[in-house]
């Protein structure tokens, strides 16, 4: 358990060293997937279904914001889309 978890915490500083290098094409709203996802959870609380209840296989959050907002999209560009046509006053993503 100690290995992995040493392992882990390797790896992820790894990532965070080297992600500004490898990310040259970032989307200016990162978060806002979790942000949006957040406040229609907290204003509303109908979203909470665990991913494994779903049929598989899925299509993942990162192909849908592909085919939705194209290829160069990120997930938050696809938050930030989200909180925008949604209609509701209590989601949104600068």
């Amino acid at each position: 358990m100690r290995r992995s978890t040493i392992a882990l915490t390797l790896a992820l500083s790894a990532g965070i060293v080297t992600a500004p290098a490898a990310s040259a094409n970032t989307s200016e709203t990162p978060n806002c997937l979790g942000v949006v996802t957040a406040q229609r959870a907290v204003a509303h609380h109908d979203i909470g279904e665990h991913a494994s209840s779903q049929e598989e296989p899925r299509l993942g959050l990162g192909n849908v914001t592909r085919l939705v907002l194209g290829a160069d999209a990120h997930i938050g560009d696809f938050g930030s889309f989200l909180g925008e046509i949604d209609g509701d006053a209590a989601t949104s993503c600068p």
